[in-house]
C-alpha cells in the first residue's frame, strides 16, 4: 500500500516537473521535435515522456539562460527616462520664465493705466481735435 502511494507520488512529481520544464524552456532551444510537440508527449506518456524530455529534448548546457530584460530594471538606469526628465526640467524651467515675464508685463500694462499719457490726451496722431 505505501509503495503505491509512493510510486504514484513519483509518477506525479516526475510528469509535473517534465512538464513544467517542456512548458518554461524557449521553443527555439528544444531538441528533437517542436515545443507543442514534446507538450503533447508529456500529456499522453507522463513518466516516459518526461524521461525522453529530460534526455533527449531538453537543451544541453550546466544552466539555462536568465532572460534578459529589454529594459533597464531602474529608473535612473534607463537613458530614456533620464532624457525624458531633463526635457520636462527644462520645459518647466520655460514655463516659468514665461510666466515671469507675463507677469512684469501684466504690471506693466497696469502702471500705463495709471498714469496719463502726455500730449495725445485729446488729439489723435495729426494733433487736431
Amino acid at each position: 500500500m505505501l509503495f503505491r502511494v509512493a510510486l504514484a507520488v513519483a509518477v506525479l512529481v516526475i510528469f509535473v516537473y517534465g512538464l513544467v520544464d517542456v512548458i518554461r524552456t524557449e521553443g527555439r532551444l528544444t531538441r528533437g521535435i517542436s515545443k507543442p510537440a514534446w507538450i503533447i508527449v508529456q500529456v499522453i506518456l507522463p513518466v516516459l515522456g518526461a524521461i525522453l524530455w529530460l534526455l533527449i529534448g531538453r537543451p544541453r548546457g550546466t544552466a539555462q539562460p536568465r532572460p534578459s530584460y529589454p529594459h533597464p530594471t531602474a529608473p535612473d538606469d534607463d537613458p530614456d527616462f533620464l532624457r525624458n526628465l531633463e526635457a520636462r526640467r527644462r520645459n518647466q524651467a520655460e514655463a516659468e520664465r514665461l510666466k515671469k515675464l507675463k507677469d512684469e508685463l501684466d504690471a506693466k500694462a497696469k502702471d500705463g493705466e495709471r498714469k496719463p499719457r502726455r500730449g495725445t490726451d485729446e488729439h489723435d496722431a495729426d494733433g487736431l481735435k
